[in-house]
């Protein structure tokens, strides 16, 4: 059993960063992609958002889906879905054809997103100690190799359909390969069948009546109430993401009057150190909790995203944004966390709910800060997401109600495992 749930975690770890990796293929390509379907940026800005509302509804489906079929068969699949669709921007030529691709790609690569959370959730479980932000590290380092194998593609002189189709199809390879080693999880429809059968048996036993309809009976759960409020809180702490993913250079460059090559250290910076903040925060959640990892985590990041606010110089700012990103780092994913283990018969569901709202903050972000700029200096814009993370980390409370771990694996798996 100790066996096959290290193998299961180095696959989640493995999905991870092949999520990050295809993603970050795209990003990197874009400026090619851009130029050669022959649009501006105010029209790609625009494509963008499809992207995002493909990943939403994606979300939303496989969330269910993972439920009900179990992880260990939609991971997989959405992992080969979104290497296959990856090609799609790369073979545009038009702009309604790259919309259609955008769509399409962002569907599957919201699908994979939510459902490796969700059988991340069943591989903390089973190891009963917090792991979920050291695979949320991993995804970042996807984004690193992207950068590394684009820049090497593009010196090679290859095209962005061939740069785009060769890591699809080794991204393929590896869904397929990995997919064994996935944790075989409990399904809602079986455990309601199961349920259902069991309180059919019982209540014969008091009333033979009651023993003539065995067949089972799915009823639709209401949302908790505490899913709500984890989803609220990871739209506040994902749009601050959001904010820094698009705005720090720009805020270091437009505003602080920094070099490009300056400038690009100031989202740099924040990477660098939210990477290193969710490869420690694990451990500092096995000590303290997550809502420790919650609330003072957001308090930091508010601390730093109000020194870059409020900051006249570029070295000040960088480490504004340095204390923003560790900060910020273990949040998200003790949200996460938290959403799969309130209900396990429903993780994939309720992580689909708490990611997409969050992901929608992402989006959301940077366009709030567009029209802020509108009335106030860019800098200073930066103290409503700050404001925000107040809020969080007032609100860290609610990490502490619901379901805990387990002190041990679910019976089930160790049984399919051995």
């Amino acid at each position: 059993m100790e066996r096959a749930l290290r193998a299961a975690r180095v696959a989640t770890f493995v999905y991870f960063v092949l999520d990050g990796t295809l993603m970050g293929m795209w990003l990197v390509q874009i400026p090619a992609i851009e130029k050669r379907v022959g649009i501006s940026h105010a029209t790609l800005g625009s494509l963008l958002v499809l992207l995002g509302v493909g990943a939403f509804f994606g979300m939303q489906l496989s969330g269910r889906l993972a439920d009900r079929l179990g992880t260990r068969v939609v991971v997989p699949a959405a992992g080969v879905l979104c290497a296959a669709t990856l090609v799609l921007p790369g073979l545009a030529r038009e702009p309604w054809t790259l919309a259609g691709a955008l769509l399409v790609f962002g569907f599957c690569n919201g699908c994979l997103d939510v459902s490796m959370n969700a059988h991340a959730v069943h591989v903390e479980k089973a190891y009963n100690r917090p792991i979920m932000s050291a695979f949320h590290a991993t995804f970042s380092v996807g984004g690193v190799i992207a950068a590394l194998v684009g820049a090497q593609a593009t010196s090679a002189g290859l095209s962005p359909a061939a740069t785009l189709a060769a890591a699809g199809g080794v991204g393929i390879v590896i869904a397929l390969v990995f997919a064994r080693s996935l944790l075989p999880t409990a399904t809602t429809t079986a455990t309601t069948t199961a349920t259902t059968t069991t309180a059919t048996t019982t209540a014969a036993a008091h009333d033979p009546a009651q023993a003539t309809d065995t067949r089972p009976t799915t009823k639709r759960r209401p949302v908790p109430r505490r899913i709500w409020i984890l989803a609220a809180l990871a739209m506040m702490c994902m749009l601050c993401e959001g904010v820094a993913n698009d705005w720090s250079a720009v805020e270091a460059k437009n505003i602080l009057g920094a070099s490009a090559s300056t400038a690009s250290f100031a989202y740099g910076t924040y990477a660098a150190t939210m990477t290193i903040g969710r490869l420690l925060a694990d451990r500092v959640s096995a000590r303290f909790g997550s809502a420790a990892v919650l609330r003072y985590g957001a308090a930091t990041g508010a601390v730093g995203l109000t020194i870059v606010a409020i900051s006249p110089w570029i070295w000040s700012a960088l480490i504004g944004w340095a204390i923003f990103g560790i900060g910020l780092s273990g949040c998200v994913p003790q949200l996460f966390s938290a959403a799969g283990h309130t209900d396990p018969a429903a993780a994939g569901t309720n992580v689909s709910r708490v990611a997409g709202l969050g992901y929608l903050g992402m989006l959301a972000g940077p366009a709030l800060i567009g029209w802020m700029t509108r009335v106030t200096a860019l800098g200073h814009t930066f103290l409503l997401p700050a404001l925000l993370l107040v809020v969080a980390a007032a609100t860290a409370g609610i990490l502490r109600t619901g379901s805990t771990r387990e002190a041990e694996p679910e019976p089930e798996l160790a049984a399919q495992h051995l």
